[in-house]
């Protein structure tokens, strides 16, 4: 594998809505420049970036994919990433270690919400990016719709820079406006060949309005060139792209480029215009300066393999058997068999450049988002901002003596797929698994099973409930016992009193005239908070009160710490029930992004699940849906508003704080929390 240098690489991204063509393109952009052997498809599950079982079965990519293309003595890397807002942490790797993206837009689907979502992170990331209109051979394709849709929806500075020729099963050609070529695809094109034509009498007016609107749009970017186009003046070629890329750059201005991924139209087309017009690694500002710095953006996990770490380079060299200091973990990384990813294969070479993307396996303690540097000039960059997860679930194995294995299995998942976490509720008693969604989970649990041989699935995760009280009580509890010998003896009287919301639990000392000596007065507290955390109403731990420990008795022989812990648990056992104990549920806020078109329902669906509207606002092309829910009514939220909404909505949610649950849900819980008891002492 030849070795380039930083001036011939461009890293970039392929990013957009689920199924708009990424992989096919990315695939085809391989194949049509000579640097993959195959120009696989999804529907046979060959394409380059999809090919663990998972994405070949559902035919949709899952994991971010690298591959690279060579054209014109440069290195293209194309980072090829998922559609489905489910991994949308693939998505948010891949453009930190791009310096350019490709929005690609289905000809039948134009902007989408995912299109919409990798605007916005490319938009933070100040990233240039050129629009590519993928799929036009396919029924309802329509190039000037798909314009006029990231017109509205994604940026008024988007100019196109190519003509299809034909619509649908029609689409035979492509007029460029750079060249004022019209290039003719004849059946059976491999490889992205063409010939060049005249440009189609119907389509010369339409030719000359696209490239009255480069023109001028590019243009007005330079002083010089406005002059010039001002004057009626032809802008030489060479000078013309160098603006243009200058453009690109700073955003003045976003191409618009069309084809078909799978019929390789408009590839070397687009092969050429990455190369002219995105920046080489060399023209972009690296993170950090020191003489070495890399940042590990995706660790996959490979059969017979292990870890494989896959890594962007921003300054600096590295040799194949080098080491580097990782100084997250402060290690030394020898790099052993360093390589570039094409597809699933590696190849190995003997060094990379600054700004190049390589891969090495069986790192010792490296994971995503770590940092490589020189040990003499340690860096640590800031980590990659993955999204919060969405929906939490609780996940059980189907066969006992796999609990070990699970937790591993998922230790594994979380290392490859930052966007996963999970945790073992000791209060709930479940491993709860948290993601991005259903589709999510979905993938975790065959993943599971395929790597770790753990049979595991999903199940509702029960709810962190607790209790208070309303009302003020008081009485005693006393503990006596005379066995023989030394008895137990402890006796106090307490007094119950509500808190504000959140504000925990307090101790009162009143005890005067020693009638309880100070040393057992903590016991009763003990005993007192012992007994809150099994609860009142449905066994779930009392917060927000007060207990006041007034008066009582001892016995000089008898009375000791345990007898004053236990009288402690039976007042509160006898004086809680009087002071209107109530069960309290976690709520949750919760935002919702949905089209118009779907509002109605959306919060239809809220108020269903006791969700009480704060109200909505416009954000973008969808209106933001403001509420408060019960955390018990949100169990597989996302795959209904996911069908609710026909993929286009989002929400996000976070704990806001407990309030009274109604009588008939306290009812329901501690029935079925009486009903659990039962079986578990059966």
């Amino acid at each position: 594998m030849k070795v380039y240098g930083s001036n011939a690489i461009r890293n970039v991204a392929f990013v957009g809505h689920g199924a708009s063509g990424k992989t096919s393109l990315v695939d085809a952009l391989a194949f049509v420049s000579g640097a993959s052997r195959r120009h696989g498809s999804i529907k046979d599950g060959t394409t380059l970036t999809d090919y663990s079982p998972d994405e070949i079965d559902r035919k949709h990519s899952i994991n971010l994919g690298l591959g690279h293309a060579e054209w014109l003595d440069t290195k293209l890397n194309l980072i090829d990433t998922p559609g489905y807002l489910d991994y949308f942490g693939e998505v948010v790797s891949g453009l930190h270690a791009a310096d350019a993206a490709v929005v690609v837009l289905s000809g039948t689907g134009g902007v989408e919400v995912g299109t919409e979502k990798v605007w916005e992170v490319c938009d933070q990331l100040h990233l240039p990016r050129v629009l590519f209109v993928s799929l036009m051979d396919k029924e309802h394709a329509d190039f000037e719709r798909a314009f006029n849709d990231v017109r509205a929806h994604l940026t008024p500075k988007v100019v196109p820079v190519e003509i299809p020729i034909g619509n649908g099963h029609d689409f035979h050609g492509i007029i460029n406006l750079f060249s004022g070529h019209c290039h003719f695809y004849k059946k059976g094109t491999k490889t992205g060949e063409y010939e060049v034509v005249p440009i189609p009498d119907e389509y010369q007016s339409l030719f000359q309005q696209y490239t009255e609107q480069l023109t001028e749009a590019v243009a007005s970017t330079d002083d010089e060139l406005i002059e010039r186009y001002l004057g009626g003046e032809e802008i030489p070629r060479e000078q013309f792209i160098k603006a243009v890329k200058k453009a690109v750059i700073e955003g003045a201005v976003v191409p618009l480029f069309c084809g078909s991924g799978e019929l390789t139209y408009g590839t070397r087309t687009l092969l050429k215009k990455m190369v002219e017009l995105f920046p080489s690694p060399a023209e972009v500002k690296p993170p950090a300066e020191a003489p070495l710095v890399g940042r590990v953006f995706k660790t996959l996990s490979e059969s017979h393999v292990g870890d494989v770490t896959l890594f962007r380079l921003y300054s600096g060299e590295i040799r194949n058997g080098g080491e580097v200091f990782n100084a997250e973990h402060e290690t030394v990384e020898k790099l052993n068999h360093l390589s570039v990813q094409q597809g699933k294969e590696r190849f190995e070479v003997e060094r990379l450049s600054a700004g190049d993307i390589g891969s090495v396996a069986k790192l010792k303690d490296t994971h995503t988002g770590d940092t490589f540097c020189w040990r003499e000039v340690p860096v640590r960059l800031p980590p990659i901002p993955f999204p919060d997860s969405v929906a939490t679930s609780a996940v059980v194995v189907k066969q006992r003596g796999e609990e070990d294995k699970l937790a591993a299995g998922l230790h594994k998942l979380h290392e490859e797929d930052p966007t996963f976490h999970f945790e073992y509720s000791s209060e709930l008693g479940q491993t709860l698994i948290h993601g991005m969604g259903e589709r999510h989970f979905d993938t975790i649990l065959n993943r599971l099973q395929r790597k770790f041989g753990v049979h595991a699935e999903l199940v509702r995760p029960r709810v962190a409930y607790r209790e208070t009280i309303k009302g003020r009580a008081e009485g005693q509890g006393k503990h006596k016992k005379q066995s023989g010998g030394r008895g137990q003896y402890g006796d106090c009287w307490i007094r119950l009193s509500p808190l504000p919301r959140g504000t925990g639990y307090e101790f009162e000392d009143s005890i005067v005239g020693g009638v309880i000596p100070g040393k057992y007065v903590p016991a009763v507290d003990r005993g007192i908070q012992e007994a809150a955390v099994r609860g009142i109403v449905a066994g779930y731990p009392v917060v927000d009160f007060k207990a006041e420990c007034y008066d009582g008795s001892y016995h000089d022989v008898d009375s000791n710490e345990m007898s004053f812990k236990l009288a402690g648990i039976m007042a509160f056992r006898n004086v809680a029930p009087k002071a209107r104990p109530v069960l309290l549920e976690p709520l949750m806020d919760v935002d919702v992004w949905a089209p118009d078109d779907a509002l109605g329902d959306v919060m239809g669906d809220l108020s269903s699940r006791r969700g009480q509207i704060l109200g909505t606002e416009s954000d973008g092309r969808l209106t933001r849906v403001r509420a408060i829910v019960p955390e018990a009514e949100l169990y597989k939220y996302s795959t209904t508003l996911h069908s609710i909404t026909h993929g286009r909505g989002t929400h996000r949610q976070k704990f806001r704080g407990y309030a009274e649950a109604p009588p008939e849900v306290s009812a329901k819980v501690a029935a079925e929390n009486q009903k659990e008891r039962e079986l578990q002492t059966a």
